[in-house]
């Protein structure tokens, strides 16, 4: 009779049926059972310095690992910690499994260390919840929750696995022992909803695609790119959707960024709107009320959300796109490629140029554009910070699945994200390069990471867009109040990179032009995990800061 304590129950069952070979997690006195287990069974344990990092690296490991993320945190405080992550994660539709200890269920309603009602405060954001109280149960409550977790429309579970659970020796015989939780299972979209779509797209004359964050979640690449080499439309993908098409096909909105797509949509006579969710960032869904509608969404209750639809189809992309690239037809868009082209390169002439002049103070498109010559676009690029997310994803192209990452650009627009997400992702593909640029207000959320990059050796370069200030927020006070009434919005200059220093990284700081390309070119030789904090233009305002204060106006 072989023995087991449900910690490393838990450990087995993550390593060795769904092949779980990371966790983030924080340590915590209700969760050591579930760590001794890692040891045992050889799951790689990325500590990390708060619980808020530890979620949202295991929202980027589920981006760039190819599997559900996990974090474990402990209970009361660990749990709080985390949820800014987990809310974040359900925003983004982020495949993330959430183990919590808790209070040991003998000392409930006892007033017992750290004993809150962490479900109740959780399960608006997850998919599904649940608590474990028998160890011979603790492998099919974990199936359960990898399986919530990717199936249908993917997000957030939790389940919380009390110490007098965890630390109890069973029969391992005894034990619940089901298959892989996370396996996929995908349905196709109505046939004839398909062929209708087709006959659409074939008689359109200015369509658009926009794609979202479910072109990742379905890994459709190849389908896609055939969709879109045979109609040839051009097309806008968002989120971690970018890097799935090319972005230097001619037919790519990105140069334009949203004032592009925005542009686009004003003018097209078809929006085909692919794993994609119509909300601020889209004007939710009301920027083009000339046009049909197409949507493909594996959860059938979002077709009509915001906006009607004219043809919805409700399955997995990968296999919709599949059956349309049967019945679509080609098409030469050329000329209504060119014409939107002509209709934002007007907007964005500033920031062109900007990008291609030398310029003290260095302005922040400059300085991404800087940084892509230094790191090249094969590099991973996570983007963090309100004016900085703007400039980062107009300037950068995505060479490969969600090669860039407006990680704050979302729909809980999350700041500090960025340098957990690079951690992440470095730890997911350790031959990438991986860099961050983020705002020195992002930048100061969750700084002390670079302590974790240290200690798990997974050298990241995180570039600071330093313009001393929250810039969107400062910006937007000038805009609505004028500049003599900003509060609360300035930082001053902050010597990011000495921090980096003090934890044992490589640090820079940099404040002429000519300095940024041999900066970041330093740091990623360095080895070490790195911080190149440059001072730029405090008094550039982006596109996206105006969109932001029109979109917070109220009738008067």
């Amino acid at each position: 009779m072989a023995m087991i304590d449900g910690g490393h129950l838990v450990a087995k069952y993550l390593k060795e049926t769904e092949g779980i070979n990371t966790v983030f997690s924080l340590s915590g006195g209700h969760i050591d059972r579930i760590y001794d287990g890692f040891l045992e069974y050889g799951v790689r344990l990325i500590d990390v310095r708060h619980e808020q990092a530890a979620a949202m690296m295991a929202h980027a490991w589920s981006m760039y690992a190819d599997q559900p993320g996990v974090c474990l945190v402990t209970a009361g405080p660990g749990f709080t910690n985390a949820l800014t992550g987990i809310v974040n994660a359900a925003m983004e539709n982020a495949p993330l499994v959430v183990i919590s200890g808790t209070a040991p269920v003998r000392d409930w309603q006892k007033g017992a260390l750290q004993e809150i009602g962490q479900a109740d405060m959780v399960k608006q954001s997850v998919k599904w919840h649940a608590i474990c109280h028998d160890p011979t149960r603790i492998c099919e409550y974990l199936h359960s929750a990898f399986r919530h977790a990717v199936n249908g429309r993917p997000g957030p579970v939790f389940l919380e696995l009390p110490p007098d659970v965890l630390n109890v020796k069973v029969d391992e015989d005894l034990a619940v022992k089901p298959g892989k939780g996370a396996a996929v299972y995908r349905s196709a979209s109505d046939p004839e909803a398909v062929k209708k779509a087709a006959e659409i797209i074939n008689n359109a004359k200015s369509p658009l695609i926009l794609g979202g964050s479910g072109l990742a979640l379905s890994d459709c690449g190849p389908e896609l790119q055939q969709f879109i080499k045979t109609t040839g439309i051009p097309h806008m993908l968002l989120a971690s959707g970018r890097g799935y098409a090319p972005e230097d096909d001619g037919l790519s909105l990105w140069p334009g960024g949203l004032i592009g797509v925005l542009a686009a949509s004003a003018m097209a006579d078809v929006v085909i709107a692919l794993g994609v969710r119509f909300n601020w960032l889209l004007m939710f869904g009301q920027g083009f009320p000339q046009a049909k509608l197409i949507r493909v969404d594996i959860d059938a209750a979002e077709m009509d959300r915001n906006r009607q639809v004219d043809v919805g189809m409700s399955g997995d992309l990968k296999l919709t796109l599949g059956q349309l690239n049967k019945l679509v037809e080609n098409r030469d868009h050329t000329a209504w490629r060119e014409t939107i082209t002509a209709a934002y390169t007007e907007a964005i002439a500033g920031e062109i140029a900007a990008r291609d002049q030398a310029s003290d103070p260095i302005h922040p498109q400059r300085m991404v554009e800087l940084v892509r010559q230094a790191a090249g676009d094969d590099s991973i690029y996570i983007i963090d910070g309100g004016d900085t997310c703007y400039f980062g994803m107009v300037g950068l192209t995505a060479s490969s699945p969600s090669g860039v990452y407006g990680a704050a650009g979302g729909q809980f627009g999350c700041l500090g994200t960025g340098i957990p997400m690079g951690i992440a992702a470095k730890a997911a593909q350790p031959d990438k390069n991986v860099v961050v640029i983020s705002g020195d207000g992002s930048t100061g959320l969750n700084l002390m990471e670079i302590d974790t990059a240290v200690r798990h050796e997974l050298p990241i370069t995180c570039v600071v867009n330093n313009d001393q200030a929250w810039g969107m927020i400062k910006h937007g006070q000038e805009v609505c109040y004028g500049d003599q009434r900003i509060i609360g919005s300035t930082l001053g200059v902050v010597r990011y990179d000495l921090v980096a220093q003090a934890l044992g990284g490589h640090g820079e700081f940099v404040e002429k032009d000519a300095e940024v390309i041999p900066a970041v070119q330093r740091a990623m030789a360095s080895g070490k995990p790195a911080v190149v904090n440059v001072m730029t233009d405090p008094c550039v305002t982006s596109l996206a800061t105006y969109n932001f204060v029109e979109g917070l106006k109220m009738e008067e």
